[in-house]
């Protein structure tokens, strides 16, 4: 039996305890980067491997090194572990039993995965070119939980910096349950907030020019931000605003003193960002000033850019087809306009993202998605999740390893 039919063969084997497993990180999620009970449960799981187990100091991380049974490069996987401000609706048997918190973006199957795949990696340790670093990561959702594991040293856990590094995020509506997807270059966008406070003067309602009104101030920045992005931005290097909160007044007759809005913006170059940085902040104050008001506009920066290696992303791509067949693999044409922390970890070692199509049902397109309050994702790709988390890292240590002999020759 070749290595490749073995890891297969051992990855299907676990399938009932991953299942199991992803079911109790799905019973008890948490927010943030503090999830004790589930760094407790992924240190239980992955006791007795005999890994080098290391904990976070300013978040509930594990970071777990395989020592290969040849000297050689160390590479990273990565899985992140935190839920959602979501109350679930799925009716599952297996629901989250904490009120207003849901696994609704499938990061218990991404913990579950990254698992099966130390499992399955240490007990083929000894045909292993190298190290393996698993990266078991909190406070993916707007915590920057990478930024943290990287300041504290995740990408040299294993003594020696990590030559490349892959993760996947399972999707519940976006493709075909067990379909592989990525795309060289810029995958996924980068995120950033635009808080805004716009300042007036208060009044009666019934007479509004005796007031400075800040509420049709900033209903107007709101549609203004949009007109602004589709008449000075490349249609071709988009960029997206999203205003998601609107907080104004305490009563119908009353002006206020000020009112407020918090939008997403989402850019696709770092030119695009750059410029939507000072063109929005200017955008705001000025279009205020016009009407005699101040606006407190900030840009403030959350994830860059999810960027794959082009060779990197070549790599996973022919990979997923070897080892899944062509049919399996799908490369994105377009980038996707969620973000990622995992774009830190790229920005330092080389690497690929890939998506995974976890949908239940066979009607993909219209099923809930991800961070949906009834986004289902399917058990049946968690062993397909271990087995390509183990090739990538397999075959990537023999890859840098040669090279790093051929460099050395």
């Amino acid at each position: 039996m070749s290595r490749s039919e073995a890891l297969r063969a051992d990855a299907h084997a676990m399938e009932g305890e991953l299942v199991e497993l992803r079911h109790e990180l799905h019973r008890q999620p948490e927010v943030g980067l503090q999830l004790p009970r589930t760094q407790e449960t992924v240190l239980a799981a992955l006791d007795g491997l005999g890994l080098e187990v290391s904990t976070g100091t300013t978040t509930t991380s594990v970071t777990a090194v395989l020592r290969g049974g040849r000297r050689g490069p160390a590479v990273l996987l990565r899985g992140d572990m935190d839920a959602l401000p979501v109350q679930e609706e799925t009716g599952l048997d297996f629901s989250s039993e904490v009120e207003g918190v849901m696994h609704a973006c499938g990061h218990d199957l991404h913990t579950a995965m990254l698992v099966g795949a130390a499992r399955l990696l240490h007990a083929h340790r000894d045909t292993l070119a190298g190290d393996v670093v698993f990266m078991f990561q909190p406070g993916e959702e707007g915590w920057d939980g990478a930024g943290h594991m990287l300041a504290e040293g995740v990408l040299d856990a294993a003594g020696q910096r990590v030559s490349s590094a892959y993760g996947m995020h399972v999707m519940s509506a976006m493709d075909p349950r067990g379909r592989f997807t990525t795309r060289a270059g810029t995958l996924m966008a980068a995120s950033d907030e635009l808080r805004v406070t716009v300042r007036g003067s208060g009044g009666h309602g019934s007479a509004p020019h005796l007031a400075k009104d800040p509420v049709s101030v900033a209903a107007q920045l709101v549609g203004d931000l949009q007109t602004m992005v589709t008449r000075t931005f490349d249609v071709f290097d988009p960029v997206v605003v999203t205003v998601g909160l609107f907080r104004a007044g305490t009563k119908r007759n009353i002006i206020p003193d000020e009112a407020t809005f918090q939008a997403t913006v989402r850019t696709f170059s770092a030119e695009a960002r750059d410029r939507m940085r000072e063109a929005s902040v200017r955008l705001c104050r000025s279009v205020a000033a016009g009407y005699g008001l101040e606006a407190d506009a900030q840009y403030l920066e959350e994830y860059p850019l999810t960027v794959n290696a082009p060779d990197h992303t070549a790599f996973a791509a022919e990979v997923v087809t070897e080892v899944f067949g062509a049919e399996r693999y799908a490369p994105r044409v377009f980038p996707h306009a969620g973000s990622e922390d995992f774009s830190r970890v790229l920005e330092e070692v080389p690497g690929c993202y890939l998506f995974l199509g976890a949908a239940v049902g066979e009607d993909w397109s219209t099923a809930p998605n991800n961070h949906s309050p009834r986004a289902q994702f399917s058990d049946a790709v968690l062993a397909d999740g271990v087995l390509l988390h183990a090739e990538l890292a397999v075959r990537a240590l023999d890859r840098d390893a040669a090279g790093t002999a051929a460099a050395a020759g």
